[in-house]
């Protein structure tokens, strides 16, 4: 997913080519491929982050425009698309790396639907990092990391999905540049 507008950075440069020794998505890119997990990449763009979209064709990574109306819009948009299941993950995560994507697949169970990887608010507090959106799961606070694990055969339109959850705390999945302060904090790594 990479078509957001990144209004929250307050940047003039779309948030994905921001460097962290190279464009953050193109760090995400090279983990995806050097993970060896998939058949094909594709990139998830919209009219919000033209050069985004640019910058990936120049990749030779194929991308599919949606209405840039945010990401659950986007998302649900794209994922007929796709006979097959789809490894979901922000274009916006620069301390991804191959084993730990690895790490992810072997953890999920294609059986099910849906299966968000969650990390635990007490994990991104020791990080002092904010979790924006909370979820409780087996009765504690956690945050989604942006990486999903999808069934798209089995959707239909937008109505209700269950999800299962993979809980991973480990720093490589946790920090999303959503703003300035998280770019910021980038730069202390």
């Amino acid at each position: 997913m990479c078509g957001g507008k990144g209004t929250r950075m307050n940047l003039p440069l779309e948030k994905l080519l921001l460097k962290y020794k190279n464009p953050v998505i193109q760090h995400v890119i090279n983990s995806l491929q050097e993970s060896g997990c998939f058949s094909k990449i594709i990139g998830a763009t919209s009219s919000n982050a033209p050069r985004t979209n640019e910058f990936l064709k120049s990749l030779g990574i194929s991308t599919i425009q949606t209405e840039g109306k945010g990401y659950v819009n986007d998302l649900n948009q794209i994922l007929h698309n796709f006979d097959e299941h789809v490894f979901v993950i922000s274009g916006d995560m620069p301390l991804l790396d191959a084993k730990i994507i690895r790490e992810i697949v072997q953890l999920v169970d294609i059986k099910n639907m849906w299966t968000a990887v969650l990390l635990s608010k007490n994990f991104l507090d020791s990080l002092h990092m904010k979790a924006e959106y909370l979820v409780i799961y087996n009765k504690k606070e956690y945050s989604y990391s942006g990486i999903s694990i999808v069934n798209p055969i089995s959707l239909s339109g937008m109505k209700h999905v269950e999800e299962s959850y993979v809980v991973l705390d480990d720093k490589r999945i946790a920090l999303n540049l959503n703003t300035k302060q998280d770019y910021d904090l980038l730069g202390t790594t």
